[in-house]
Parts: C-alpha cells; sequence; structure tokens
C-alpha cells in the first residue's frame, strides 16, 4: 500500500497546474474578459454560466454551484478519485508523486510489474474475445447468449469472451515465459494446487466480462460456467491492480456518457448490466457480489448525483437493500438523491426488462421509494408506533441511522419526519438524538444581536472570504492568536488561515483550498471560493482588519445581550448585574 502524497507536492502541483489549460482540453472555453466561459459540463444549458478564473485557478458554475481546482475538475470530469487525479495531474507535468508516512511509493519494479499485468489482463481480454467467434467449443457460449436475447452488437460493446475447457489453454498461449508467467500470476489469471506445484487457468469453461476501471483499463474479470461448475460466477481474487470492494461492473462506460443522466441504476448481476444496455438502458452498472462498499458508493455518487440500487423484492433483496442503505447514508450529501426499487418477485432486471420493456423499467424506477422512505417504512415494521414504548423504540432505531446523515437538509427533514412519527417537536426530537440543526445556535443567538442578519455575512465569514479570494492580505492581519482563543463560530478557521498565509502570500485560491480539503471546514472553504470575489483594492486591508476587530468583540457583545435579557426579565443575579452594569458602562450604554 503506497504511503499518503505529501501535502507539499499537492501544494506545489497546483501551483504549476494551469486550470484553463486542463478544462479546456475536455470542454471548450472561450476568453470573457479577464475570465473564460463555457456551458457547464455538469449540467444542461444553453447560456454559458461556467466560469474560469486563471488568475484564482479556480472553475465555478453560476448555474448548478459546481466548482473546484484543476484537481477537483478532474475528480469530477473524469470520475477519479483524489489520489488518482494527483496522479494523472503529476503525469502531465512529468513529475514523480512522493510518499511519506513509512510506507514508500512503489518502485521502478513495482511499477514495471502492475504495467505487465495491465498488459496481460488486456492480452488475456483479447483472445477470451477471439475464442468466443472462433474456438471450436465455443458454441454452448454463444448459444447461451443468443437464448439470453444478446446481440452481437452488444456482446462486442461489452467485449465478452469464452474460456474454453482445459486447465492450461491461457497458460498455454501467453505464459511462454518466466515474465509472462508471472504477470499471469499478478494478473489473478491462473490457481494452483494447495502444495503450490502446479499452475492452472483460473477460468475454465466460462463467459467471460471483462471488469474495467474508471480509466477503461481491464482490471480482473468476471465468469459465468457453462457447466455445473460452482460458483456459478467467480471473480477475480484482489490483486495489485484490483480490489472487488473499489470497482463496480460497467461504471466506466456510465461515467463516458456525457449527456446529463436522470441516474444511475445499480444491479446486482454483470448479465442485468448487459442486458438493460441491450435494451437501451446504459447507465446500469453492477457490485462484484457483494453490498456496495463506501468506496463504490464515493465513485458512484462522483459519476452520478441520483443513484438507484435495484434488487430483488423478496426478503434477501431487502436485506440487501437495508445493507445498500446503511452504507449509503455518510454520502447523502445535499443535492444526491438514492431510490430503492425492488422488481416483482421471481424477477430480476433481465427479464423484467425482456418482458416489459425499457419504458416500464425505467417508470419503475421513478416510483421506487427514496432513502427516508424506505427507511423510516423498514423502521416502522420494527416498532409499534402506535404506543408509547413503540415510539421510543423508533427514535433508538434512527438515532444511529440519522446520526450517519451528513449535516444539511436532508438531515433536518428526516429528523423532521421522525418528530412526526413520535408526536414530538423537531427541536424536541434533536434533543433526544443529540442533534444540533445546522444555524441553530446562531439564530437562537441572533435574537440578541450578537450574530448577522439573514443574508449578511458575519465578521469571521467575511473575513476569510476576503481572505480566501485575496491571500496577499494575510500580511495586514497583524497578530490573531487572541483570536485563536475565541470560542467563536468561525474565529478558529480564521486565525488557522491568516498564520498559514502569512508564509504564502503569492498563493492562488485554488491553493489555498486544495492545502484544506481534508480539513473539517474544507467544503465550506470551498463553497466561499467559488462565490463573487470582493473588489480589489487598497479599501480591503482596511476592511480585514475591521472583521478581525468586530470578531474579537464578538464575545463581550453577546456576554452583554445575554446580561441584559436576564436583567430584564428579573432572571440575573447580583453578581451577573454587576457584571452586566461595567460592561454597559465599559461600552457607553446606559444601563436597562
Amino acid at each position: 500500500m503506497a504511503g499518503r502524497i505529501p501535502q507539499a507536492f499537492i501544494d506545489e502541483l497546483v501551483a504549476r497546474a494551469d486550470i484553463v489549460e486542463i478544462i479546456d482540453a475536455r470542454v471548450p472555453l472561450k476568453k470573457a474578459g479577464r475570465e473564460y466561459k463555457a456551458c457547464c459540463p455538469f449540467h444542461d444549458e444553453k447560456t454559458p454560466s461556467f466560469t474560469v478564473s486563471p488568475g484564482k485557478q479556480f472553475y465555478h458554475c453560476f448555474g448548478c454551484g459546481a466548482h473546484g481546482t484543476a484537481l477537483g475538475f478532474l475528480m469530477e470530469f473524469d470520475h477519479l478519485d483524489f489520489v488518482e487525479a494527483v496522479e494523472e495531474l503529476a503525469a502531465r507535468y512529468g513529475l514523480e508523486v512522493p510518499r511519506e508516512g513509512g510506507a514508500p511509493a512503489p518502485d521502478d519494479a513495482a511499477r514495471a510489474r502492475s504495467e505487465a499485468a495491465y498488459a496481460m489482463l488486456q492480452s488475456a481480454c483479447d483472445l477470451y474475445r477471439r475464442w468466443l467467434k472462433e474456438h471450436p467449443q465455443s458454441q454452448p457460449a454463444k448459444e447461451y447468449l443468443k437464448g439470453r436475447g444478446m446481440s452481437g452488437r452488444t456482446a462486442h460493446a461489452f467485449a465478452l469472451g469464452f474460456a474454453p475447457p482445459g486447465w492450461d489453454n491461457l497458460l498455454g498461449e501467453l505464459g511462454g515465459s518466466d515474465e509472462a508467467r508471472r504477470a499471469l500470476e499478478d494478473a489473478g489469471l491462473l490457481a494452483g494446487s494447495e502444495d503450490g506445484r502446479r499452475r492452472y487457468d483460473r477460468f475454465r469453461n466460462r463467459i467471460m466480462f471483462p471488469i474495467r476501471d474508471r480509466r477503461g483499463r481491464v482490471v480482473g474479470f468476471g465468469a459465468r460456467t457453462l457447466g455445473d461448475d460452482t460458483p456459478k460466477y467467480l471473480n477475480s481474487p484482489d490483486t495489485p491492480v484490483f480490489h472487488k470492494g473499489r470497482e463496480l461492473y460497467g461504471l466506466d462506460r456510465v461515467a463516458r456518457l456525457r449527456e446529463r443522466l436522470a441516474a444511475i441504476v445499480v444491479v446486482e448481476g454483470y448479465m442485468d448490466v448487459v442486458m438493460l444496455a441491450e435494451h437501451a438502458i446504459p447507465y446500469a452498472c453492477a457490485t462484484l457480489g457483494t453490498a456496495a462498499t463506501p468506496e463504490q458508493m464515493e465513485r458512484l455518487f462522483r459519476a452520478g448525483a441520483d443513484v438507484v440500487f435495484c434488487f430483488d423484492g423478496d426478503t434477501a433483496g431487502r436485506r440487501a437493500a437495508w445493507r445498500a442503505l446503511e452504507n449509503a447514508l455518510p454520502f447523502m450529501r445535499d443535492g444526491r438523491s438514492a431510490r430503492f426499487m425492488f422488481l416483482p418477485e421471481g424477477e430480476d432486471p433481465d427479464s423484467f426488462v425482456r418482458a416489459q420493456g425499457a419504458a416500464a423499467f425505467e417508470a419503475q424506477m421513478a416510483r421506487a421509494p427514496t432513502l427516508t422512505e424506505f427507511l423510516f417504512e423498514q423502521l416502522r415494521e420494527r416498532a409499534d408506533t402506535r404506543s408509547a414504548e413503540g415510539q421510543a423504540r423508533l427514535k433508538e432505531e434512527a438515532r444511529p441511522l440519522i446520526e450517519r446523515l451528513p449535516d444539511g437538509t436532508l438531515k433536518t427533514l428526516a429528523t423532521r419526519r421522525l418528530a412526526d412519527l413520535i408526536g414530538l417537536s423537531l427541536d424536541r426530537t434533536e434533543d433526544a438524538l443529540g442533534l444540533r440543526r445546522p444555524g441553530a445556535r446562531a439564530t437562537r443567538a441572533s435574537a440578541g444581536g450578537t450574530r448577522a442578519a439573514p443574508g449578511v455575512a458575519s465578521p469571521a465569514r467575511r473575513a476569510v472570504t476576503l481572505l480566501l479570494h485575496h491571500p496577499e492580505l494575510a500580511e495586514a492581519a497583524g497578530d490573531v492568536k487572541d483570536i485563536a482563543l475565541l470560542d467563536t463560530p468561525g474565529a478558529g478557521l480564521l486565525a488557522e488561515l491568516v498564520e498559514f498565509l502569512k508564509n504564502r502570500p503569492h498563493l492562488t485560491t485554488a491553493g489555498l483550498v486544495e492545502h484544506f480539503r481534508d480539513h473539517p471546514q474544507g467544503r465550506a472553504l470551498m463553497r466561499l471560493a467559488g462565490g463573487d470575489p470582493p473588489p480589489a483594492g487598497e479599501a480591503l486591508d482596511t476592511e480585514l482588519r475591521d472583521c478581525l476587530e468586530r470578531v474579537r468583540r464578538e464575545p463581550a457583545e453577546a456576554r452583554f445581550q445575554e446580561l441584559r435579557q436576564r436583567v430584564r426579565d428579573g432572571s440575573a443575579s447580583a453578581a451577573e448585574q454587576r457584571e452586566y452594569a461595567a460592561l454597559a458602562q465599559a461600552r457607553g450604554a446606559a444601563p436597562g
């Protein structure tokens, strides 16, 4: 396992990257003043609202809100994870990606073995395809595929193949040297006896389904038996280039569909994916024999915001759906949706679409319950909400699930739905779950006048925005160690940004947000960076210093407002009355 990529290298890489060049190679840009524009690649539009700023090295869409750096664009557009995007960008500039944390980067020999494994997998794929067409024992495979209603066009599109009966067909064709046999081994294409003395073809008398990563490289195979061998479906083992819990069969094809997808549908088998494509539903992919893992969830939602999980309608299908729901919860940020579709008993996607057609399948998708609908449907089956005991049980069953949702609107709405079911107010339900609505503290405090009015940025937020768009302003901030100690929302982050930027005055907006990508407030910083920039000018220095002073005064102001309210309603102690009088005198206000 490779170690962590040093942050200093990521900073250097982002500083070297030209976001205009990177995006223009994928989405043609047009010059518009100091910036560049295009129709957004992430949503349908006729008037360009997608803007790329070479100064900030940042992109932002004013239509759908998509925003980010060169790395972020590669992740979203090419459907890469962060490490893959770093490697892609580094390769563009001829840089070697270093590693740290005690685990060295792959050496030349290890990289060469991985490349040899990729090449061998592709060679095996080509050979399996040729054997499906030409091998004298391939007729049962052809008849099986035709019997399922598959056209030659679809079989060709998915590069289906055939592994003949026998122990050494592949080994005999491709294992002509020690290096080749080692590559076959590294690729997971050979199996062996328990004593290790005999090596032979892993896949025999099976229809072969090549599994590709998001770059389109063959990384493994799924294989369906044509005889009585078990298991009926067999996957490649985990190898240095293939991890079953990471890949999804067919996701590489879905990712290449540049048109806006209504949804990505996740099914349970290779044939389901292939046969849905046969019937003009090309946006299906499949897990590799297990419930979708967290890593697969991240890849699914990176490829599309709306995911439909399709299961058989029996008890086993509903258990699998519940496991998928549990794994999906942490990834349900606002703007994403998940549905859970159940087919009639005895049907799978293949049989359903052959019998009723694509329109009926898509109609079933549209009627599928959402994640929260399915969640509460299942929870209500476990607890009778007509009794107080049942309501209490429902609350306890729901607590760990709702806690796993990211903070945002969906979490609030799920809590509100629970509140309705157990007969409590939203506030009391949140208290019972130990949750706090985003912004609730600020809303309550604003009644005392210590928080910004709706639509008006707090001093800390305004200062952070200034620094994001004009990092060079940090030099005007002065000493902020006192701000770092304040218990004011945003004060700690503000002080952290100032201290970080003082020694990096020439850092771009992109470099700053990438450095803070994994910070707890990284997403918030990315959103602020995507907004309209403050106008440049000397007055920004003064504005930043003013914001910092207002942040420093906020705790005293909050305490003053709290004490004034207690004095007015008669709940203040004698000590609190004296404290209030002193604060009022210090700020020149009349007590009362």
